[in-house]
């Protein structure tokens, strides 16, 4: 059985001191405590590792070896010691985030980068999924981690408000009402209403076309023939509005900008973790409520 770390570890100090008086007083314990230490450590090892007199100590050839093998040893082992515990801390791993489109402007990569930079031992990779599956896809372990605008449904999962925006609209920068620094919602409904497609993100297109519940005439309202419309033609050329959250302004397309409906309810976005959580999914926790602290995302 190999000997115990803190035996190797005095015996390492007496190597260099040669005097028990002085190893004894750096350690900081009594020298006959130190002596029955290193008794202990010869006789676990089954051989003499000093050679004492009344005047000196010095290092057998058993115990020059020891002295110059035992630190690589123990440095190693201290490794061995930090890895684990990282791993216990969640700090260690492979981290996969599935995230909705619509949190990919900054929420998911601030997120991104602050586990990284905490974490060096932890290797993040992100993925854009379609809104409604994130959920199901944490619950079955495809994913670790999701990142969802709204709190969508699913089973197996916690979710933890990570993120309150205003909600507004995107329009061409030309449109008579991007002269408002805000929009009135009876105002904005008098335009044809560009939305999100249900079957893609049904709690947030739900949300929005409830913002126009109550305006009358009803708005027109009008979803993308494809999923993700790169070219947003009737948006720049100025015959629809398309309902947005705040983080619109951050990924702006020239032509375009963003304004704050008046009186509306904000949007949310979610950190969506499995409900038996591991010290990884602890620490993911962690950082995102720190950095939702330092950020003000959840600042009324």
């Amino acid at each position: 059985m190999a000997p115990d770390t803190v035996s190797l570890r005095y015996f390492l100090v007496l190597a260099q001191e040669l005097n028990f008086t002085r190893a004894a007083a750096r350690i900081g314990i009594a020298q006959p405590a130190l002596s029955a230490r290193m008794r202990r450590l010869e006789k676990e090892l089954g051989t003499a590792l000093l050679v004492r007199s009344t005047r000196s100590v010095a290092l057998t050839t058993a115990g020059a070896a020891l002295a110059e093998a035992a630190p690589p040893a123990l440095a190693a082992l201290d490794r061995a010691w930090d890895t684990a515990r990282s791993a216990a801390a969640g700090e260690l791993g492979t981290l996969r985030i599935g995230y909705s489109l619509s949190t990919g402007a900054g929420t998911t990569p601030a997120l991104v980068d602050s586990l990284m930079r905490d974490n060096s031992g932890l290797e993040v990779g992100a993925v854009p999924m379609a809104t409604p599956e994130i959920s199901h896809a944490v619950a079955d372990g495809r994913i670790d981690a999701g990142i969802t605008r709204g709190e969508q449904p699913g089973r197996g999962v916690r979710r933890y408000l990570l993120r309150r925006q205003r909600v507004g609209v995107q329009l061409a920068q030309h449109h008579p009402l991007a002269k408002k620094p805000e929009i009135e919602i009876a105002d904005a409904a008098a335009y044809p209403l560009r939305l999100p497609d249900r079957a893609a993100n049904p709690v947030i297109h739900d949300q929005l076309s409830a913002l126009f519940r109550d305006t009358r005439p009803h708005p027109q309202f009008r979803t993308s023939a494809v999923s993700f419309d790169m070219s947003q033609r009737d948006l720049y050329d100025g015959i629809t509005l398309a309902p947005a959250g705040e983080a619109a302004v951050t990924t702006q397309p020239a032509g375009l900008t963003w304004r704050p409906l008046r009186g509306a309810p904000g949007l949310t976005i979610h950190l969506v973790l499995p409900r038996e959580q591991s010290p990884l999914h602890h620490r993911v926790r962690a950082v995102a409520k720190t950095l939702a602290q330092e950020l003000h995302w959840l600042t009324d």
